[in-house]
Order: structure tokens, then C-alpha cells, then sequence
């Protein structure tokens, strides 16, 4: 018994060794994303207001969120098409989505018009 508790002892970790840095999740960098979209950019929301931005060819991107009425999802991709807009399905329910936004109220659609400081958008 004294082979396997010398050859399986735990050592602390050296002092020397290196940490990885901790990669984010996609969710949490969509958020980290909003917030600064939020704060730096220009964006409008609401399904009324995102058709609008849609007919007008602002809208740079789109999120839905996951719990959005399947008619108006459709709607808003059909127009999204149209303008040749990007489309995000956000993962998370509208609720989500409002405080991802920084807002204390439900957000079903999202449109991006300016992205910021943000790179949300993706370096075209």
C-alpha cells in the first residue's frame, strides 16, 4: 500500500504554472456585446419599430429572442431577407433579451442600426 500512496500523492500546483485565461460562453459574449451596442451605438426595439427599420434599410442586424410568436418571427425574417439584414436568433426569452439590453422591461426584437464601439456586427 505504500507504492500507491507516494506515486499518487497530490502536489500543489507550482507557482510558475500557467493559468489559461477563461474563454467566455457565446451567451455571455452576446450580452457583453449588447451592453456596449447599448451604450455606445444605435438600436431600436420592439417588432413594430424593427419592420419599420427593416422597410427603411437602417437595420444592420436583427436578434429575436427564442420565445417570440412564430408569426412574427416569420414576419420579421421575411422583411430581414428582403433588406438583406442578418438575422441573430437570440438564445434566451425575451426576458433575457430586455436585460441583456440593460432594459427592466421584455424585448422580443432587437435592431441594430449602429453597432458602437461594439463588434458585434463582425469586422467586415
Amino acid at each position: 500500500s505504500s507504492f500507491f500512496s507516494s506515486s499518487f500523492s497530490s502536489s500543489p500546483p507550482s507557482p510558475n504554472q500557467v493559468k489559461m485565461p477563461k474563454v467566455k460562453s457565446g451567451i455571455e459574449n452576446i450580452n457583453a456585446q449588447l451592453k456596449l451596442v447599448v451604450s455606445s451605438g444605435k438600436f431600436v426595439l420592439g417588432s413594430k419599430q424593427a419592420l419599420k427599420a427593416l422597410r427603411a434599410g437602417v437595420a444592420k442586424m436583427v436578434l429575436i429572442s427564442n420565445n417570440t410568436p412564430a408569426l412574427k418571427k416569420s414576419e420579421i425574417e421575411y422583411y430581414a431577407m428582403l433588406s438583406k439584414t442578418r438575422v441573430h436568433h437570440y438564445s434566451g426569452t425575451n426576458h433575457a433579451l430586455g436585460t441583456a439590453c440593460g432594459k427592466f422591461f421584455r424585448v422580443s426584437v432587437m435592431v441594430i442600426q449602429d453597432a458602437g464601439d461594439s463588434d458585434i456586427l463582425g469586422t467586415k
